[in-house]
């Protein structure tokens, strides 16, 4: 039997990598249905309209589209017309014509799925702990990301701790911003990368408080962190009060 041809098949290495470059394009249920409008939409979309499309913050809005841009599915172009007055012109996001027009299947639903339904038969206290702790410790390996070589631990202020954790935060899916209210800090959250799971399962949101938890020990010192406002909870937006 003649041997394949070497271009039919990926090395390990190759194959992950380009596992991992689709995944993390369209990795999420709303970037996959922003990759569609804009490759539907005639001239492009700006971050701006996409927000109204899909009911979201600018700020996640770009976001999504700049993963899809980095991941050579969508082009940006600096679109002048629109820029025109006070302000700064506006990106327009515009689909790569060779780019795929199968967008793959995610398993983060299942796994999420699975690990709600693994979390629903361990006792609620021993839950939200696990689930606090895991979000710490991966704040503590994103903040770990964050500090520069001549950053130290614990020389930001606690202000300006939570402006970079809500900017780490909505990097990765959230939209978070850092305020001050009733002489209390906290972060705001508009946008759950978690999804209907963390409405289905109430406790997941213990991992964002773990993140900000551990992102704070890292960037200012060891700070008590609270649920202060939860989506999942009935309220209209999420908040991590310290």
């Amino acid at each position: 039997m003649p041997d394949k041809p070497a271009s039919s098949t990926l090395a390990p290495g190759a194959f992950t990598a380009t596992v991992s470059a689709i995944t993390d394009a369209f990795g999420d249920p709303t970037r996959r249905g922003i990759y569609l409008r804009v490759r539907d939409a005639d001239g492009g979309l700006t971050a701006a309209q996409v927000a109204e499309a899909f009911g979201v913050h600018p700020n996640v809005a770009r976001h999504h589209l700049d993963k899809l841009a980095a991941g050579g599915y969508v082009d940006v172009a600096v679109d002048r017309a629109s820029g025109a007055g006070a302000g700064r012109p506006s990106k327009r996001y515009r689909c790569v014509p060779q780019a795929t027009a199968d967008v793959p299947v995610r398993v983060d639903d299942l796994l999420l799925a699975l690990l709600g339904r693994a979390l629903a038969v361990l006792p609620a206290d021993q839950v939200e702990r696990l689930a606090e702790e895991v979000g710490s410790d991966f704040g503590r390996a994103m903040a770990a990301g964050m500090l520069g070589p001549d950053v130290q631990h614990g020389q930001r202020s606690l202000r300006s701790a939570m402006h970079a954790v809500a900017d780490a935060l909505t990097a990765h899916g959230f939209a978070a911003h850092a305020e001050s209210r009733n002489d209390q800090l906290r972060i705001v959250n508009h946008h759950c990368p978690f999804g209907d799971v963390a409405l289905e399962h109430p406790v997941i949101c213990a991992v964002d408080r773990g993140m900000v938890r551990g992102m704070l020990a890292a960037l200012y010192g060891a700070t008590e962190v609270s649920t202060e406002a939860s989506v999942a909870n009935g309220d209209a937006f999420c908040a991590t009060a310290v």
